[in-house]
């Protein structure tokens, strides 16, 4: 990988004895290998049995939960926060779980559509649980930095599965939670 890097480096008209750019082709096989190590992952191992029996029946949320990216497009970096929301039938899942499957999958060159699915249909698969939400919000470095260059434009993408998607007052509720508090 490293000399692929070295040779976009020239491509670009670099001098690769630079000081600063010496070291450049290690240090960037480092960085990928770290922003896509979601593929070496595996979701089972992360739940690890962490699912447990709970007489609970209110909706769970875990907000805010920053995610950074890679848009397979033009492998440049888009991150932001997940929300999720769900309604056990139950069975619960330890909390930092939740965090650590948002990471396996967004560590990987993605597309936030698909990401927000993958996070879903994840955690409904292993839950089943009465409903399920997933909402993304996300700044992409693709639409900033290049092509359009809107800097403050947001993408925002999300699944609704169960009663979030059968009844518009537990989806309404959901959606509340995760904006309300931010303000």
């Amino acid at each position: 990988m490293q000399e692929e890097i070295r040779k976009i480096i020239l491509e670009i008209g670099e001098d690769l004895t630079r000081e600063g750019l010496v070291r450049t082709p290690e240090r960037v096989e480092e960085s990928l290998k770290f922003l896509t190590k979601g593929y070496s992952v595996d979701v089972n191992q992360i739940i690890n049995n962490a699912i447990y029996t709970e007489a609970v029946h209110d909706m769970i949320v875990v907000k805010d939960i920053e995610l950074y990216s890679m848009c397979e497009h033009h492998m440049l970096p888009f991150l932001g926060k997940c929300h999720v929301g769900y309604i056990p039938d139950g069975k619960v899942i330890g909390l930092s779980k939740i965090p650590r499957i948002v990471d396996a999958f967004a560590r990987r060159m993605q597309l936030q559509e698909r990401l927000t699915h993958q996070i879903a249909d994840t955690l409904w698969d292993h839950l089943q649980p009465k409903g399920l939400g997933v909402v993304i919000e996300a700044k992409h470095l693709c639409m900033m930095m290049r092509g359009v260059q809107k800097q403050n434009s947001e993408m925002v993408t999300s699944s609704m599965l169960g009663l979030f998607r059968s009844r518009s007052e537990t989806r309404m509720e959901f959606l509340s939670l995760i904006k309300g508090f931010n303000e």
